[in-house]
């Protein structure tokens, strides 16, 4: 993979084991059409082929984080068929579960509104960090039509109780008001976005690679389990971990009181 690949709709950088995502339509305030679905999805799927990345960050260039669904785009679905529209909310629905299901740790680095599918794509990273001026809203009711795609990762962000206030006002949140149901995760002043979101790297990077993954695998398999599968399950997980390499070392470098060799790379 190289440092930049060539995108229309998105900007894709990489520097050292860090790769930056950019919504890069900020004159439409970088809403999203079928382009940019795919390159996104192209994006994230070349991610994964690389095993020396560990963190990605998704942002949007611009004053905005992803205003949702592009006005032409939505021109074009609605003379769609049935058949039509199930298809291209399908490539939307594939690229939301790729983003959750990413087995690297992900930031969203909201520098601005996100509205409607823009607040989904925030809600399937694994961390989200807003700007104080940042707006939030599930708004497609007003449209007549509902946060369907989404659903599951706004859902499984902050629960049932406040998704039925959210998704059926269509109400318009601060970024504080989303802090406080857990939409975000922190709001920071706009000017020190960059530094929380570099902390947040930082974090991540003294973790063990393969410590992340399995993370990101048992949250994601747990909830559908019974107790009974989650036994055996977790007892698995732990016990390959503890006898892998990274967890051999891990467990070294705390009992020797040095740092793990992934910290120090």
């Amino acid at each position: 993979m190289t440092d930049r690949q060539s995108y229309e709709t998105i900007l894709f950088s990489r520097e050292g084991s860090i790769v930056r995502l950019v919504l890069n339509r900020p004159q439409v305030h970088n809403a999203f059409n079928e382009v940019m679905v795919q390159e996104l999805g192209h994006a994230f799927a070349a991610v994964c082929q690389d095993a020396k990345i560990r963190v990605v960050i998704l942002t949007g260039q611009g004053k905005s984080f992803c205003a949702g669904a592009d006005l032409n785009w939505m021109r074009k679905v609605k003379d769609y068929s049935f058949e039509d529209n199930v298809q291209e909310s399908k490539s939307l629905a594939e690229l939301m579960y790729a983003i959750y299901a990413l087995p690297l740790p992900t930031i969203a680095r909201v520098n601005g509104a996100a509205i409607g599918g823009g607040t989904g794509l925030m809600a399937a990273c694994d961390l989200a960090i807003a700007a104080q001026t940042a707006k939030f809203s599930l708004s497609e009711v007003k449209l007549g039509l509902v946060p369907a795609v989404i659903s599951p990762y706004v859902i499984r962000r902050v629960g049932e109780s406040t998704c039925r206030e959210f998704f059926i006002t269509g109400e318009r949140l601060t970024a504080e008001r989303a802090l406080r149901f857990g939409l975000v995760n922190e709001v920071v002043p706009l000017e020190d976005l960059d530094r929380a979101v570099q902390e947040r790297v930082s974090q991540l990077l003294t973790s063990g690679p393969k410590a992340l993954n399995t993370c990101k695998e048992i949250l994601r398999k747990i909830p559908g389990m019974s107790f009974e599968e989650a036994k055996a399950y977790t007892a698995e997980v732990i016990a390959s971990l503890r006898v892998s390499p990274e967890g051999q070392e891990g467990m070294s470098a705390f009992l020797e009181k040095r740092k793990p060799r992934w910290a120090r790379e």
